[in-house]
């Protein structure tokens, strides 16, 4: 894969070498598929402004109006390969391009690819197979909240340790929905692809364990995790279990500190000073 980039790029630059002005260029780039053409009015500078918006925390929204950084949008978004599916997975940021005269382009992005490479950007009625720069330069530069270190680590492992503990003697063989869209004070940081991972460990780890944000009647047990504070080296929360049949409500306290590495302390009994 890699030596066939490297040819398709000298072909370019050879082409550009032999053909006058390099005037075709950019179709020679859409033609092997280095390049579309479906965003050129944001080169052409019809878009004053791009509203991102985070689908699980309605409070982390932002709105580009840097011209510097539309044009790296741009970039990002012209060198994407069509798809001819999109993911199942739930949207992680909705875009709104605003071209005037109350023409809107609005997409969904998924950040990173699931695991079938399906398209995680899609929108104006087509599907694409965009890279995580978006994310990792264009998101995270407006990102100014802290957020746990190794926060994908510290957060699924803590509900899996608590899970660790609950499903012992009589429980052990109870299914289990957990459902984190109530967790208002991480929803920013959760990703559908982290969410898929998750699943995929959790079903090798546990007999009849998912996620779940919807039909709670269909679970013995509905888990529940509510962040109490984060920092870079620490991380509280409550997690809290709710039997169908008992109607009994067992809670665990997480508190989780980096000290050269995470130590994980889950107890069910509130800590002083929680």
């Amino acid at each position: 894969m890699r030596n066939s980039k490297i040819i398709i790029i000298v072909m370019v630059l050879l082409f550009c070498f032999t053909v006058s002005g390099c005037s075709k260029i950019n179709d020679l780039e859409v033609k092997v598929g280095l390049k579309n053409n479906d965003f050129e009015y944001i080169k052409q500078g019809k878009i004053e402004k791009i509203v991102i918006q985070n689908t699980r925390d309605q409070g982390f929204r932002f709105t580009v109006t840097d011209k510097k950084v539309i044009n790296e949008i741009y970039d990002v978004l012209s060198t994407a390969k069509g798809a001819s599916q999109k993911t199942s997975l739930e949207p992680d940021y909705t875009f709104e391009m605003d071209e005037g005269n109350n023409k809107v382009h609005k997409f969904n992005y998924i950040t990173g690819l699931d695991k079938k490479d399906s398209g995680n950007f899609y929108g104006d009625g087509k599907t694409y197979i965009v890279s995580k720069r978006i994310d990792s330069d264009i998101i995270n530069n407006y990102w100014n909240i802290r957020k746990p270190k190794n926060f994908k680590e510290v957060y699924y492992k803590s509900i899996t340790n608590v899970l660790d503990q609950y499903l012992k003697g009589e429980n052990k063989d109870k299914s289990v929905g957990i459902n984190l869209k109530s967790d208002i004070n991480s929803a920013k940081f959760i990703l559908s692809t982290d969410l898929q991972d998750f699943n995929s460990d959790l079903s090798s780890k546990f007999k009849n364990v998912s996620v779940a944000d919807k039909d709670k009647e269909n679970y013995d047990i509905w888990l529940t995790i509510s962040t109490e504070g984060y920092k870079s080296t620490m991380y509280k929360g409550i997690v809290s279990l709710w039997d169908k049949k008992t109607k009994i409500e067992k809670k665990y306290y997480i508190v989780d500190e980096y000290k050269n590495s995470w130590n994980y302390n889950i107890t069910d009994t509130k800590p002083d000073k929680f």
